[in-house]
């Protein structure tokens, strides 16, 4: 009986310690846009999300109050869980050497016990050596 308590008590504790973590290149225009909406959906962190936003985004994000505020309201997604992949068939070697570049990515997640998937366009700027996101471009079916 105590190591059956014990040994639940073990995978309880190695399993609290753990995070979702990202892959890829940090230095990235990817890497970031993916940081941002993990931060927003799976985090539900507007402070972990403005580390990789542009200060007018973070302040537009701020005036909403909370991270599932402001992307039910503005980016028109609500995801419970989702996961995010790059959309690589339009992307460009040439894009990391810019100043600016163009994301796209795809969502698959479940909201209320319902499938959804949805694909976004992300506009990033290089600040200094590292990229922000500086515009979210809207669904043009969503609405």
């Amino acid at each position: 009986m105590k190591r059956i308590i014990f040994s639940s008590l073990l995978v309880l504790l190695s399993a609290c310690g753990q995070e979702d973590k990202l892959s890829g290149d940090p230095n990235s225009p990817g890497y970031v846009a993916s940081q941002y909406f993990f931060a927003l959906f799976n985090h539900d962190s507007l402070e972990r999300a403005s580390e990789h936003a542009a200060p007018k985004l973070t302040r537009i994000m701020y005036a909403y109050g909370s991270a599932e505020q402001f992307t039910r309201n503005v980016l028109n997604m609500q995801f419970d869980h989702v996961s995010i992949e790059l959309d690589r068939t339009e992307m460009s070697v040439r894009e990391q050497y810019g100043d600016h570049a163009t994301i796209n990515l795809v969502f698959t997640g479940d909201f209320q016990g319902k499938k959804v998937d949805d694909m976004r366009s992300v506009k990033l700027s290089r600040d200094g050596i590292s990229w922000v996101v500086t515009e979210v471009i809207p669904d043009p079916y969503g609405r």
